[in-house]
């Protein structure tokens, strides 16, 4: 059954958009079919970390406004089978729930697996735009206190839009800070969210490092945040994973 995720945040910085990237990568991996879309109008990176800036044309509003069929609007990723871009328009985009749902109803005609949308960051109008087709959500946090309050509004958002399956991402964890109390610790941060854990992402450099080379961290290395977000992917599949150990 395909399943439709809107992953967003309380805030900027969280690292929502290589959460995406990343986890994509690691479905496609895995033999789905996946479509990731960067629904961050304005300030779109998701081509940038998938290393596709050249070959990103159409949006999705393009596929959406029936302009182009997605067929011909999502390119293929170079190296990654099975994973396809749709990116974002420079501005948000007015789309009716109508045309939304035929962006929906393409993803099925075409039939992906999975289509994650990387989301504002926020609580702009666009978050409920993309809510309107989500089948699950989630909320992507770091274990500060600024980042665990958006995270716990993002979610309730989210609710209101009815989206029946929402769950958390914690990222850029790092053990020291919270043993030192500087960041909250894992299960506050899910007390104050009020949201279902779906993993935990250590800090990486490797993330940001690959990331600015537009290659994959899932397809490069095999510990610490690429771990993770296999890990992650795995779960989204509905197999039964324990934490990391960080």
């Amino acid at each position: 059954m395909r399943k439709v995720i809107l992953v967003a945040s309380g805030k900027g910085g969280t690292g929502k958009t290589s959460l995406t990237a990343a986890v994509g990568t690691a479905l496609a991996e895995m033999g789905k079919k996946v479509l990731v879309i960067d629904g961050d109008c304005g300030l779109r990176n998701l081509d940038l970390v998938l290393g596709m800036s050249e070959l990103a044309v159409f949006t999705f509003a393009d596929v959406a406004r029936g302009t182009v069929s997605l067929t011909h609007a999502a390119p293929a990723h170079p190296v990654t089978q099975g994973l396809y871009l749709l990116t974002a328009p420079t501005e948000p985009p007015d789309l009716t729930e109508t045309q939304m749902q035929h962006l929906a109803d393409e993803t099925a005609r075409d039939g992906f697996d999975y289509v994650i949308i990387d989301g504002p960051a926020g609580l702009p109008p666009a978050l409920s735009l993309y809510a309107q087709i989500a089948t699950q959500g989630i909320v992507v946090t770091m274990p500060d206190a600024a980042s665990v309050r958006g995270a716990e509004r993002v979610a309730r958002r989210m609710e209101e839009a009815c989206i029946m399956r929402i769950r958390m991402v914690v990222n850029r964890v790092r053990p020291r800070l919270i043993r030192y109390g500087v960041a909250a610790n894992i299960d506050d941060v899910i007390d104050t969210a009020g949201v279902q854990l779906l993993g935990l992402v250590p800090e990486d450099e490797d993330v940001i490092s690959c990331a600015g080379s537009g290659k994959s961290v899932v397809r490069y290395k095999k510990s610490g945040a690429a771990q993770a977000y296999r890990n992650i992917a795995r779960r989204l599949e509905g197999e039964r994973l324990p934490l990391m150990r960080l």
